[in-house]
């Protein structure tokens, strides 16, 4: 059976990472499999206030998980429901558990960290090493309004980015949503290096280069999803802000986590990382 994995820790970003992950995994008919991590966190000044023993601690979480799974069990009863509470560090042990799961699930933000951050620690490090896709949900996270629902997917023609997109058809068909293919280039300089006007620039020829590429990318994916319908979106500016902008009437954004630009050695692509940071819903992290 697939086994979806939610990273929880109590916080809000984690509530409502395990009520889309819940969602999703009844969707797919898969099992949940909610992950606690018991991080011991060694205090250097002591804190006024009684001394809780470690077991007594292990033990009320432990129920806290159960009364957790009992809730979803409640609201979605065919769902297979497991709960796993594991010492470690969050990152490392939902890194660990990515090798099995067809998706990791996790809010944008724990209980640690800075704050201001709109996206943590933990979130950016297992998008960026999972090995199986990730997606992260932020609480406050509201797309407007649409009539229908709508799955956007990044294309550049990578290798990432065409997982990316058999990733977001699956996800279309199994939302009855629209998938949006969207592909952005930026404009070239309208001059060459010594000022001269470029006479090479056309517009038309790489509006249709896109068009072409778009088409090439999605081909496959869509024979295999004939129902799902697909609006290409061609877009000249900068690919992380068209699919934020895109991603505003969507319920999902699917990127493939490196694209054609950038440094090759970057595991997650700057395009990656903006949308992971700004975009107004759940956002799938693909590799």
């Amino acid at each position: 059976m697939a086994t979806v994995v939610i990273g929880y820790d109590n916080s809000t970003g984690g509530q409502a990472a395990l009520q889309w992950a819940a969602a999703e995994a009844q969707r797919l008919h898969a099992r949940l499999r909610i992950v606690q991590v018991f991080e011991l966190i060694i205090a250097t000044r002591p804190s006024p206030g009684k001394i809780v023993p470690l077991a007594g601690l292990r033990t009320a979480r432990e129920r806290g998980l159960h009364a957790l799974a009992d809730g979803i069990r409640a609201q979605h009863p065919d769902l297979v429901v497991q709960t796993v509470l594991v010492d470690g560090s969050p990152a490392e042990v939902l890194l660990g558990e990515s090798a099995q799961a067809t998706m990791i699930v996790l809010g944008s933000r724990g209980l640690g960290g800075w704050s201001g951050l709109l996206v943590g620690s933990v979130a950016v490090q297992v998008s960026t090493h999972a090995q199986c896709p990730v997606v992260v949900v932020r609480p406050e996270q509201f797309p407007r309004p649409h009539e229908r629902p709508a799955v956007v997917v990044g294309v550049d023609g990578s290798k990432t980015s065409a997982k990316a997109i058999d990733f977001a058809f699956d996800q279309a068909e199994a939302r009855g949503a629209e998938l949006v293919a969207v592909h952005a280039w930026t404009r070239p300089s309208p001059t060459d290096d010594g000022g001269e006007p470029r006479r090479d620039l056309n517009e038309q020829d790489a509006l249709e280069s896109g068009r072409l590429l778009v088409a090439e990318s999605i081909a496959g994916a869509l024979a295999d999803h004939p129902d799902v319908q697909c609006d290409t979106r061609l877009v000249v500016g900068h690919p992380a802000h068209a699919l934020v902008l895109a991603g505003e009437s969507a319920e999902l954004v699917v990127v493939g986590s490196r694209g054609r630009g950038g440094f090759t050695g970057l595991l997650l692509g700057s395009t990656s990382q903006n949308v992971l940071h700004h975009a107004p819903c759940p956002v799938a992290i693909v590799r």
